[in-house]
């Protein structure tokens, strides 16, 4: 470590990888709450947070694991599910009043099309207001699974590779190739979805 008189350590959360302060400051000096997007490898999390002088406060959330509870199949930590939990979280943010936030990805990429502007496309259509370029949103056909579908379909030739890709999917009653038409139907159920997020 430098032991150099000028040298200053920096901030534990980013010496982790965790925070990037200078963004965060940007962030919270908007004065607006932020639409807080986390991806796993298996979930994806959206919450809508206040900043404070002691910490965030979290005004809404959902979570993936919540998808199966209104029906959802589907994989949890794909497109599909980002757009409905962002769906969610929008939703539930606007029954307690909050109109607008800002987009907080972390320390991810901001790549196109990607999983996070799922989450993003899914808070907007809810009518949550949420700045951003319409260029980085991944298209309605690919948010809706017709990607995932179009691979099933390929793999209709070879039982093995079909049945391996996509078990999961078939343990939980849905096949693959259906994946377009089952978002659709979960998408609008989410009207009926509980305010409260599952604990």
């Amino acid at each position: 470590m430098a032991d150099s008189p000028r040298y200053s350590l920096p901030y534990r959360r980013r010496r982790e990888g965790k925070t990037d302060y200078k963004l965060r400051r940007a962030l919270v000096k908007s004065g607006k709450p932020r639409a807080v997007v986390r991806l796993s490898n298996q979930y994806v999390t959206v919450q809508i947070t206040d900043a404070t002088i002691n910490g965030d406060i979290v005004r809404a959330s959902a979570s993936s694991k919540e998808l199966p509870s209104l029906g959802w199949k589907g994989g949890l930590g794909n497109l599909p599910a980002a757009y409905l939990t962002g769906a969610l979280a929008a939703r539930r943010a606007i029954a307690r009043g909050i109109k607008e936030a800002i987009l907080d990805i972390g320390l991810k990429g901001a790549t196109k099309g990607s999983k996070l502007f799922a989450a993003l496309k899914g808070l907007a259509d809810s009518g949550l207001l949420v700045p951003h370029s319409p260029e980085r949103l991944p298209p309605m056909e690919r948010i809706g699974g017709n990607h995932i579908a179009t691979y099933a379909k390929s793999l209709a030739g070879e039982h093995y590779l079909y049945k391996k890709r996509f078990s999961a999917y078939l343990n939980r009653g849905l096949k693959p190739e259906d994946l377009s038409g089952h978002f659709e139907e979960v998408r609008k159920n989410l009207s009926a979805a509980p305010l409260e997020a599952a604990k």
